[in-house]
């Protein structure tokens, strides 16, 4: 990729569409601008109103526009749910080149050769992550690019997913104006972004919990075994918030993000707040110590059915240790509810740019830095600064860059 391209990621969540900008220089991503949205027709993951979905894609868009005036024209999408499958294939292809040099040809066919799997009528591929590389029977090789060999096979993980899930969330993007440049499995872009080497090795669940779902995913030899997901999240907090409360949903996802805690020991007494109680125009107060022992046994729960299902998929003592990201693990006391709960070592990770310090942007930056990392190198096309606008107007990429528009102004004076 050259200076100046532009990566757009689109997160769309049970309870938030979230378009972030990423800007590449000399190799470096900044995030130049965000965009967030309630998300409407979104239920435990999946879609189920598509009018409503692309509204909220529109909206996360133009206020991610508005921020750096912008107009963007082509997203990468993300796309998770419990209809997505992990497989591993292999791929094998003789070196075309005269000379034997594996060249980026070689490698895209080897990877179109991992590609030729059989996969019942209503699934298709999604991402093709290559585990390893092996020339002419050495292994381990993460770039063969300029080697001599004869042989070159690839060992990959094939992620796969329901064409009806994959399809409709298309036809969202596609009605909301925007270009598809890839289609992204949030919790591959999220492992990029939130583990390191090591943990990637020896045996880590990655875990996102959103507001209507939670996906975990397996990671040990450098890529994912295994994925699954719960269809429980950050929502049933709410709901059980606004049930012990007596008040609104969105009135109790309001209370949750400003007095919640995960855990009653790190809740405290003193902080009060008042509720109005639903049906009557009566206020009531509680403490934070209130409010944690109905959000406590919920967050429990989710944490008992995440160690549950860790060892259903078979890696009960595989695991080594928990990675948590996501909108929800944001409440004060997770962290510590977390490692009581999974008896594990836990941490939740946050993306280290300006202005997406926060779990629940795991996933969208992740997507940047994927797309930036391997989808780039392959060729694949990038959004740039002022493409043409889906709205009508004038092309914008006409228009002069920010920095450039900034240089003119001093110029003027010189």
């Amino acid at each position: 990729m050259s200076n100046g391209d532009i990566i757009v990621s689109l997160d769309i969540g049970t309870s938030k569409v979230r378009a972030i900008i990423g800007e590449i220089n000399d190799g470096a991503i900044n995030i130049i601008g965000v965009g967030s949205a309630d998300s409407e027709g979104i239920r435990k993951g999946a879609i189920v109103d598509i009018d409503q979905t692309v509204q909220s894609i529109k909206n996360a868009v133009e206020q991610a526009e508005r921020m750096v005036d912008i107009e963007i024209s082509e997203v990468y999408v993300g796309i998770q749910g419990n209809h997505i499958g992990v497989q591993t294939n292999h791929g094998v292809v003789a070196v075309s080149n005269e000379d034997r040099e594996i060249g980026e040809e070689d490698i895209e066919r080897v990877l179109q050769a991992a590609k030729v799997v059989t996969l019942p009528p209503d699934r298709e591929i999604i991402n093709l992550v290559p585990k390893q590389y092996i020339v002419d029977g050495l292994e381990g090789i993460s770039d063969p690019r300029g080697m001599i060999g004869v042989r070159l096979e690839v060992e990959a993980t094939v992620i796969t997913g329901a064409k009806s899930a994959v399809h409709n969330l298309v036809r969202c993007v596609d009605k909301a104006g925007l270009k598809i440049n890839g289609v992204i499995l949030l919790t591959l872009a999220s492992g990029v972004m939130t583990l390191s080497k090591d943990e990637k090795e020896t045996g880590t669940a990655l875990v996102d919990i959103g507001g209507g779902s939670t996906t975990i995913a397996i990671y040990e030899n450098g890529g994912i075994s295994a994925i699954s997901s719960l269809p429980i999240g950050g929502q049933f907090v709410t709901n059980d918030i606004a049930y012990g409360l007596r008040s609104q949903s969105d009135h109790a996802e309001k209370i949750k993000l400003k007095f919640g805690c995960a855990n009653v020991a790190d809740a405290a007494e003193e902080v009060k707040f008042k509720v109005t109680r639903m049906g009557s125009n009566v206020e009531k107060e509680f403490s934070q110590k209130d409010l944690a022992s109905i959000i406590e046994p919920r967050m429990q729960e989710i944490f008992q059915l995440i160690k549950a299902e860790v060892a259903a998929l078979g890696y009960g003592d595989k695991v080594d240790s928990y990675v948590l990201t996501g909108g929800s693990v944001t409440l004060p006391g997770t962290l510590a509810l977390a490692q009581i709960e999974l008896d594990a070592s836990v941490r939740i990770a946050v993306p280290d740019y300006i202005g997406v310090k926060d779990p629940s942007f795991s996933s969208g930056v992740g997507m940047i830095q994927y797309v930036s990392k391997y989808m780039g190198v392959r060729g694949a096309s990038t959004t740039t600064k002022k493409p043409v606008s889906r709205k009508g107007s004038t092309p914008a990429s006409s228009k002069p860059r920010m920095l450039e528009r900034i240089k003119n102004m001093f110029q003027e004076f010189i």
